[in-house]
């Protein structure tokens, strides 16, 4: 009893020290450990198909991942969910000139889906 109270004990620890760690760590560092973290949680789930492909990404992480790629792939992604936001202000706009209350709802909700798809963006900037 006492062993498995120290296991688990133990266990947390490592687990809290490694989130700690994985926040702290940025770009392809911080890519890796969420990798790594993701294929614990796998393998403690017995999922061997997830902890197969999650090791796949782990590898191209290990021999891709620069930096500079990095950020850049992120500024992409930022630009590009910049463009849907303002698609998606043009079709709220149009849908305010005809004036249909139905659609207006619809075209401001699918509005705030792609702003908060674009802070998501520009939060990973900062990984």
């Amino acid at each position: 009893m006492k062993n498995t109270l120290l296991k688990t004990a133990f266990g947390v620890l490592g687990l809290s020290l490694f989130a700690t760690q994985a926040s702290a760590a940025t770009g392809c560092l911080a890519k890796k450990q969420e990798i790594e973290q993701q294929i614990q949680w796998a393998q403690q789930q017995g999922n061997t198909h997830r902890v197969a492909g999650l090791e796949q990404a782990l590898s191209e992480v290990n021999d891709h991942c620069t930096e500079s790629g990095l950020e850049k792939q992120r500024q992409e992604k930022v630009n590009e969910k910049t463009l849907k936001v303002r698609e998606r202000e043009e079709d709220l706009a149009e849908a305010q000139t005809k004036g249909d209350q139905q659609k207006i709802s619809k075209q401001q909700r699918k509005l705030e889906e792609a702003r908060e798809e674009l802070r998501e963006a520009q939060a990973q900037l900062t990984k």
